[in-house]
């Protein structure tokens, strides 16, 4: 099982909407958002579909929303993850804050995790909405049971409608109106869908850009978090640009500032340590004169 995957894994490069999609098609769900995961229900619902009958899903809170209820699912994937005997770090006071950096990353890992297991083929058996019923309540979770409610309103307000002031007076206005907007509106619907291919292929690049730097500054920060390192003044200086909270200031000048300031400060120490080594030489030279003399 692929529980150790290190952080250059092309599982770190799915994008956002690709992990949204796994988690929708799998569960029957219509999040929009990474942070709606944040509960730890999804990522325990996934263990479930993956090894039937390991995850207690009468346990688990699809409606959690304050941190305490979240932790209690997360403490279930633990279990879950000490009998499966998966060794993946759980950073729960990170994924219980709903940061969707944390989230995807660890959904990424969820991903990569999940397909080495049943080489990405879903369970035909399993049923998604019938197995959340099982737990605790599923109604916070966008979509569960509602999503073939809604594409059955969607077809109903899609289905065409004649009425009397719809229908076409005349046939010679019947045949104006095919042919003279027939030809504009598929030209535009062409050059639309065009621009939402170029769109997406656009979306798709940018993301895996931003992932692919992100796990450099992934990797930054666990190196910076090595205990032996950690109060370096380049690793200090590093931290706090890469913990700066506010968007507006750059924490660059503050980060050189500290890391000036250590700087002098090594050199005022080796520069008195330098003195007073030459102060005990000067004093072993002149007792060894002395007692020469």
């Amino acid at each position: 099982m692929a529980t150790n995957i290190g952080m250059m894994d092309s599982a770190y490069f799915v994008g956002r909407n690709e992990i949204l999609g796994w988690i929708n098609d799998r569960l029957h769900l219509n999040l929009s958002r990474i942070e709606e995961v944040a509960s730890g229900a999804v990522q325990c619902q996934m263990l479930d579909m993956t090894f039937p009958g390991v995850v207690p899903m009468h346990k688990v809170n699809f409606a959690a929303k304050n941190e305490y209820e979240m932790i209690q699912n997360y403490k279930v994937m633990q279990e879950v993850f000490t009998k499966l005997k998966i060794t993946k770090p759980l950073e729960v006071n990170r994924l219980v804050k709903g940061r969707p950096l944390d989230n995807l990353e660890f959904l990424q890992w969820l991903k990569r995790f999940c397909d080495s297991i049943n080489g990405g083929i879903m369970n035909e058996n399993y049923n998604p909405v019938e197995r959340r019923s099982r737990g605790g309540k599923e109604k916070s979770v966008k979509g569960s049971s509602k999503v073939s409610k809604s594409l059955q309103t969607n077809n109903t307000h899609h289905t065409p409608t004649v009425t009397a002031s719809s229908k076409p007076t005349g046939p010679k206005q019947a045949r104006s109106h095919a042919i003279g907007g027939g030809s504009n509106s598929s030209a535009e619907v062409q050059a639309l869908s065009k621009e939402l291919e170029d769109l997406k292929v656009s979306v798709d690049v940018l993301e895996k850009e931003r992932d692919f730097y992100f796990s450099k500054l992934r990797d930054i920060e666990i190196l910076c978090q090595t205990p032996e390192l950690d109060d370096l003044p380049i690793v200090v200086a590093v931290k706090k640009i890469l913990y700066a909270t506010d968007a507006n200031e750059s924490a660059l000048e503050e980060a050189q500032e500290c890391l000036i300031e250590s700087l002098v400060i090594e050199v005022e120490e080796e520069e008195e340590n330098e003195a007073e080594e030459a102060g005990l030489r000067l004093k072993n030279n002149n007792k060894k004169k002395q007692v020469s003399n």
